[in-house]
């Protein structure tokens, strides 16, 4: 009797209105299920394993980029040059241009983050909205202090500016913005997000270099600060913050473009380290003929890291917003026949 009764209050809690809040904080989902309020430990530190990854990787590429001959050669390679570089191709040459005006890029990422504030308030997630509220303000002071803090040695006789420049401030708001859209989005809408913020995300980028304000490490370290601190934001998701009992399955679409994503991310960045590798010896010497070597590693680089962050934080996000379990879907699993 005890059983029945208990399993009537669950269908109870079961059928009600997905919209209503307190289907997640339900004693009795809670109760029958825990991964009805919270993602499994395994995803959540997966999560926090990939973040400190990234945030490692960041650190690594900045002492790379400064402290040695070879790093702060190609940087400045690059950034003196890459107007150059991007004149053989016009048409792309003057999209990148539009971001390089005064406000248009900063004005795109705060149109993105207002969309996703909208978004989570007319979906009512109070606890999403504590994540997507905290992780730009990390975001933001990460930047700004280690931009104040972080040294350059002068090693050789810069073209460019003699300044620290890294990280990029204005990497770190793109990929920010981008990703607390990814995070806030109904799973239908996950995988065009990721799509769609990659090309944004690498239109920034690049134009940051060809308008000489960033160097290629600039980016890229923003690149991994911005994605480390996104990935240990979902560490911490739980109840409204997660997809609604019901309403939770799987996702073809976010399969094959987190799949995708991170195969090409992969590859790309594998290849783009073995260019660097291949021009190496000749960079010291800022050889001429490193220069288009140095150029197209730097913007598959790029290109590449955003590919693979996205396309992470896109299967992270499915893992810990929709966990599947028995109560997940509709009802338990289908068992076998049993033998007769």
């Amino acid at each position: 009797m005890t059983d029945m009764r208990n399993q009537g209050q669950a269908e109870q809690v079961w059928y009600q209105d997905p919209k209503d809040q307190h289907v997640e904080d339900s004693g009795a989902l809670k109760e029958m299920d825990p991964l009805t309020v919270r993602p499994r430990m395994s995803s959540r530190m997966l999560c926090l394993v990939l973040g400190l990854l990234m945030l490692a990787a960041s650190a690594g590429v900045w002492w790379l980029a400064v402290y040695t001959m070879g790093g702060q050669s190609y940087d400045d390679m690059v950034i003196s040059n890459f107007n150059g570089f991007v004149d053989q191709v016009p048409l792309i040459k003057a999209y990148l241009g539009i971001f390089t005006m005064p406000y248009v890029a900063a004005g795109m990422c705060v149109l993105i983050g207002l969309i996703a504030l909208v978004v989570v308030l007319v979906r009512r997630r109070w606890w999403l909205l504590g994540q997507v509220v905290v992780y730009p303000l990390l975001a933001y002071l990460s930047g700004r202090i280690l931009k104040k803090y972080l040294p350059r040695p002068l090693l050789i006789n810069v073209l460019s500016t003699k300044e620290n420049s890294a990280p990029s401030g204005h990497t770190i708001m793109a990929v920010t913005a981008v990703l607390v859209l990814l995070f806030v989005v109904p799973r239908v809408w996950r995988a065009l997000v990721a799509l769609i913020g990659f090309a944004f995300t690498l239109s920034v980028g690049c134009s940051l270099i060809l308008g000489g304000w960033h160097r290629p490490a600039d980016v890229v370290m923003s690149i991994l600060i911005a994605g480390g601190l996104g990935l240990i934001t979902l560490v911490f998701t739980r109840s409204s913050g997660m997809d609604l009992p019901g309403t939770r399955m799987s996702s073809a679409s976010v399969q094959i473009v987190s799949t995708l994503m991170m195969t090409l991310g992969t590859l790309g960045t594998l290849y783009a380290v073995f260019v660097i590798w291949q021009i190496s010896s000749g960079l010291e010497m800022s050889a001429r003929w490193t220069f288009y070597g140095a150029h197209c590693s730097a913007v598959i680089l790029i290109a590449s890291l955003l590919s693979l962050l996205l396309g992470l934080s896109l299967a992270m996000r499915q893992v810990t917003a929709s966990p599947l379990t028995r109560l997940g879907l509709v009802g338990e699993p289908p068992a076998p026949p049993r033998e007769i």
